[in-house]
């Protein structure tokens, strides 16, 4: 195999060079090119058919989401989003433009060049396929005007909230889980009768930004969540990337530190056992798209503890690795397209509520 051919686009000049270090020290990259702005972007990724484009948001003549829109309406490639935290909604919105990831900035030390490498070279090899402009354009600011906060006041343990739920989804993804989760969640009712809890392996700083940006599209409540919550229907909980979120058996969210052996942060494992542990039957469990094997004990324990499980198909799948290997480790019960699992869901948690009522 040859060299993989990047393309790096940013503004800043310091930034560039700072990739650009980071990248030539791996004899398996090439800097193929550079540009300072979206236009250009566009221009040399047609012509010099890069495997990755590193692509800033905010730069001139064409910024970075504008670029990404083009790039994938006309020749696609796999594009990993590099952006200030403080800009982690426009991020996210990248993600539906068709960016595969999205992460922060890295600072000059030699965890983060690693990281970064070890991001590049798994995202190159990614296939991704040219598509129209994203259907959910326009749509964001009336939806805005009618979706909750994702920081609406958190429901603390002395109000008096009545939990009229009989079962919990756990979702865990990965790389592609952004652009699966909004498939997902926007197709739910706001009257959705069951809590979501989600772990989506994401860079450090993200998770709020991208709870902000689903809960614009979403007609469920979706926000970050925080210690200590009463878990409540039609709620989605994001797992901060910082944190475990596990539950606890008085049935609320706590953030569980991570160990230095957690290689995949947040751990879905760790949500999925939980959820386990603590719902038992009750426990339905949906393992999306991503890189590597988390998330495929835990829903094998969602299964062994008398639970539900689903997982994302391989055509719908931006990685088909973690649902392959959960799926072909037998735990999984229902494989279905990422744009049939919302439906899933519904039907499940109807009858759910049926069977519970008196």
């Amino acid at each position: 195999m040859g060299k993989i051919r990047v393309l790096l686009v940013d503004d800043s000049s310091l930034t560039r060079g700072l990739l650009r270090a980071f990248l030539e020290d791996d004899e398996d990259i090439e800097i193929v090119g550079e540009a300072d702005n979206g236009r250009d972007a566009v221009k040399l990724a047609r012509e010099l058919k890069p495997n990755l484009v590193t692509m800033d948001l905010e730069m001139p003549v064409m910024n970075g989401m504008q670029a990404i829109a083009e790039i994938m309406a006309t020749r696609a490639v796999p594009i990993l989003v590099v952006s200030s935290v403080a800009d982690a909604h426009n991020a996210y919105e990248a993600v539906a433009h068709g960016a595969l990831e999205v992460i922060a900035k890295p600072e000059y030390e030699a965890k983060a060049a690693a990281e970064f490498v070890a991001k590049v070279k798994m995202l190159a090899g990614v296939p991704v396929i040219t598509h129209i402009r994203s259907r959910l354009k326009g749509k964001e600011s009336s939806r805005a005007l009618h979706s909750p906060s994702a920081h609406s006041p958190l429901l603390m343990p002395h109000e008096n909230v009545s939990v009229g739920y009989s079962r919990i989804f756990a979702i865990a993804s990965s790389i592609g889980g952004p652009q699966a989760l909004l498939m997902v969640l926007a197709q739910l009712p706001a009257d959705f009768p069951c809590p979501i809890l989600v772990a989506q392996h994401i860079s450090a700083g993200f998770a709020g930004g991208m709870a902000d940006w689903l809960a614009d599209l979403c007609k469920v409540r979706v926000r970050l969540a925080q210690e200590g919550e009463l878990i409540l229907p039609g709620v989605v909980y994001i797992s901060p990337s910082e944190a475990n979120l596990v539950v606890t058996p008085s049935r609320r969210i706590t953030l569980r530190k991570q160990l230095p052996a957690d290689i995949y942060h947040p751990s879905c494992n760790a949500l999925l056992n939980a959820v386990a542990e603590v719902y038992g039957y009750q426990s339905i469990g949906i393992i999306l798209t991503g890189m590597g094997n988390d998330g495929a004990q835990g829903i094998m324990s969602i299964l062994q503890a008398g639970g539900a499980t689903l997982a994302q198909d391989e055509a719908s799948s931006v990685i088909f690795g973690m649902n392959k290997v959960a799926i072909d480790s037998g735990s999984v019960q229902k494989v279905l397209p990422a744009d049939a699992i919302a439906r899933e869901m519904i039907v499940m948690a109807s009858a759910c509520s049926v069977a519970s009522q008196p």
